[in-house]
């Protein structure tokens, strides 16, 4: 009996979801061995990354029966990315990300540019999956310890909380019940596997980015750690 789509996404991911987990730029991070800069590095290569997903999303998929169960404008990140980087960094973020001041990391610009000029309805519910309910466990925790170890003030940090979304458990409860009944064919189901452990790949290689670029990134950050 085919499993349901929530459960066979945890299992195809596992080992993929463990080893971002565990690189070194996320380890260092929330164990206190970084900086603000390094933090602010990283909400600069999710302004990136959301951007092109919540545009491809919502310009390319609106209504498509693959997406409709789950998309939510309350996930949408771009406005949190946005007002912690005016935080972090000040009211030219944008120019600073347009002349180079903020730096963009190679894999961030390769998984931008794959969300952007090779979607499809498949890979974008996969990476829906993957960033959002990753967002949804674990963002709280990110932030606490980020606002602890480095002192990234908590209005730098809206990125983690989702307006409206008072339980995050009871919506990711629902989010996987949506999920599970989204009818796919047995080659589009193959793909959103495939796709899901792709874009847990793609997020590693960010995080392999910023750990060599930890220095250069700490110096053009606008929060000192």
């Amino acid at each position: 009996m085919t499993a349901p789509l929530s459960e066979a996404l945890r299992d195809a991911t596992a080992t993929a979801h463990s080893a971002a987990e565990r690189s070194a730029f996320v380890t260092d991070l929330v164990e206190g061995r970084a900086c603000a800069a390094a933090f602010t590095a990283l909400a600069t290569q999710h302004l990136l990354i959301y951007r092109a997903l919540e545009d491809v999303l919502h310009t390319h998929y609106a209504g498509h029966p693959l997406l409709a169960p789950v998309a939510d404008r309350r996930l949408d990140r771009v406005p949190a990315l946005r007002h912690d980087l005016e935080v972090l960094v000040g009211p030219d973020h944008e120019v600073r990300l347009a002349d180079g001041r903020l730096p963009i990391c190679v894999a961030t610009s390769a998984y931008a540019t794959t969300l952007r000029d090779r979607h499809t309805p498949e890979m974008v519910l996969a990476n829906h999956y993957v960033r959002y309910l990753g967002d949804l466990s674990g963002g709280q925790i990110v932030a606490r310890l980020v606002h602890r170890h480095y002192g990234v003030p908590t209005d730098g940090l809206t990125f983690y909380s989702f307006a409206g979304i008072d339980k995050p458990k009871v919506y990711k409860d629902g989010y996987r019940a949506r999920l599970d009944q989204i009818p796919l064919t047995a080659v589009q189901r193959e793909a959103v596997l495939e796709a899901a452990v792709q874009s847990f790949a793609a997020n590693e290689a960010v995080f392999a980015d910023l750990t060599a670029a930890r220095t250069p990134l700490h110096s053009a950050a606008g929060v000192g750690g």
